[in-house]
């Protein structure tokens, strides 16, 4: 790999070098991008591997340019050098989000030669206004890669600069990460101050998980296909479970957790956005705003979550991978009576005419039998009338699985006649895994929320509205987590905490097993041949 030392002008890489962009797909409109935090850890591991990630597709004109901005003095190709290294590391690293087995030199090079470094405060004037010394009156992007209590104090050193001015040949958007407030007033607050220096329109308040190819094609399964969106509703669906499930721990990262726990961490925003996708109502079209406006208003349809439909859990001392796992009381950073949890379990329901009635399972912890993020529906079960013989309640229910990480896919599960002159039924499932049909590509899930904010599409961001809604959602629970108590304690490598378990069991439920192979359906038989989902038809490979 080419050392990033080269200064960032003049350059001599040029898109002429690159790749093509891919057929019907524009290169995004020249602009800068000023990336507050330039040092930090979501520069080096996601925001840079996304950006190399669109240099090597062709997707970035060659008029775009970065400048990293942070409070360390270094120079230009100490920054570019500190990227490429991390960058490097991903292709001795098969357990990284971006594992790739090379960097191409080319769309590297190229992207090396675009980033510029500028030290300063977050707080000073003259921050800001180096900064906008630096771009001119172009089109710019800023995105905030810092901690949540800079935020508000970034946009406004930007508004006061007159940073945010935008004309009909140049827009200045904003991105800002998780977590967009703390509770609802701190959620409310920090909008009405984002508000009064930059227009709705200008912010871009950024949910990775929604950049995952597997998460947006939950809408293309859902509204381009006749055998999903007619029985997407409460008179055939039973429930819906969403799991986004982690084996390791805080991981170092014990100072941040403790003020803010998995609830917080996850559920407004990860979680809900999932639930958003799989539950919105179909908008009248594509559009941004229309899309937006589906998941805003599926989020104020939400019922405030009372506290008794709320589990809260911490990981204990136990074992995960075969290795011995340390409680997380025990971990770096986190004081020894911690009242955090690391694990949330919610019972919700949505108060509209398709899901009336149907209850929304949500879940989400560290240090658990395995790793996994994904929406299980669960549908009712037929009248089994004619199949009174049958033990009804062994049988297997249906239930569309939808794979978002790390597997991706849809995996659906079913009855059927099992051979023999009886009429007995056995349960079947079928699987449609992603790189079986289609061919995929390294990626964190910021690329495509990157080259959106590019292109102005702000279909798959958060509008101030449905983060409030979602806040106002869980903000019983958080006021009651607040009177005291303690989360309940699970074994490190678990299923996580018997509540959990409780939660669902009143209803007569039960969660999806974590980490645990599938069992064979009885009678499956031990050699039947390869399955025939590698006999692509229609796809995209060739």
């Amino acid at each position: 790999m080419t050392e990033p030392t080269s200064p960032l002008a003049p350059t001599s890489a040029s898109r002429a070098d690159q790749k093509p962009a891919p057929a019907g797909v524009k290169t995004a409109p020249p602009c800068t991008l000023v990336i507050f935090g330039a040092g930090g850890d979501l520069t080096k591991r996601l925001l840079t591997p996304s950006l190399y990630s669109l240099s090597d597709q062709g997707l970035l004109d060659d008029g775009f340019k970065v400048i990293g901005v942070d409070r360390v003095q270094q120079d230009d190709a100490a920054w570019r050098k500190a990227l490429g290294d991390t960058l490097q590391s991903f292709t001795k690293d098969r357990t990284a989000e971006f594992y790739t087995p090379r960097i191409d030199e080319k769309a590297w090079g190229w992207l090396s030669d675009r980033l510029s470094y500028l030290s300063g405060d977050f707080s000073q004037s003259d921050t800001f206004e180096k900064i906008k010394a630096a771009v001119g009156d172009g089109p710019v992007i800023f995105y905030l890669a810092v901690a949540a209590r800079f935020f508000a104090t970034i946009v406004e050193g930007l508004g006061s600069a007159g940073l945010l001015k935008q004309t009909d040949k140049a827009f200045r958007r904003v991105v800002i990460e998780k977590p967009f407030g703390s509770d609802l007033p701190s959620a409310q607050a920090l909008n009405a101050n984002i508000l009064k220096q930059a227009d709705e329109s200008q912010i871009f308040r950024i949910d990775h998980f929604l950049g995952k190819e597997t998460v947006q094609s939950i809408l293309a399964m859902r509204f381009a296909n006749g055998m999903f969106e007619p029985t997407w509703r409460r008179e055939y669906i039973d429930s819906i479970q969403i799991t986004a499930a982690e084996t390791v721990g805080v991981e170092g990262r014990g100072a941040f957790y403790e003020p803010t726990g998995a609830l917080r961490d996850m559920v407004p925003n990860h979680l809900f956005s999932l639930m958003s996708m799989v539950a919105m109502d179909p908008p009248p079209s594509f559009d941004a705003e229309d899309v937006r406006t589906e998941k805003a208003r599926l989020a104020k349809a939400i019922r405030p979550i009372p506290p008794e439909n709320a589990v809260r859990g911490r990981y204990a001392a136990g074992e995960t991978a075969g290795q011995p796992a340390n409680g997380y009381r025990q971990e770096p950073g986190v004081v020894a009576d911690s009242r955090t949890e690391t694990y949330v379990a919610l019972k919700l329901e949505i108060d509209n005419w398709r899901w009336a009635g149907v209850p929304f399972y949500l879940r989400t912890g560290k240090r658990m039998a395995g790793r996994g993020t994904e929406i299980a529906v669960h549908y009712r079960p037929a009248p089994y009338q004619m199949f009174r013989d049958t033990p009804v309640e062994t049988l297997t229910p249906n239930i569309v699985r939808l794979l978002l990480d790390p597997e991706h896919g849809v995996k659906t599960q079913f009855l059927a006649k099992r051979p023999g002159p009886e009429m007995k039924l056995g349960a079947v499932a079928s699987t449609m895994m992603y790189q079986d049909f289609f061919d995929e590509r390294p990626s964190v899930g910021y690329e495509t929320l990157l080259y959106d904010c590019m292109i102005g599409d702000a279909t798959l961001f958060q509008r101030a509205d449905a983060i409030e809604a979602s806040w106002a959602a869980v903000q019983p629970v958080l006021d009651a987590w607040a009177q005291g108590g303690e989360p309940e304690a699970y074994p490190a490598g678990s299923q996580g905490p018997a509540g959990a378990d409780t939660l669902l069991a009143r209803d007569g439920r039960a969660w999806l097993k974590v980490g645990e192979d599938e069992e064979k359906p009885e009678g499956m038989a031990e050699d039947r041949p390869p399955s025939i989902k590698n006999l692509v038809l229609g796809s995209d490979r060739t």
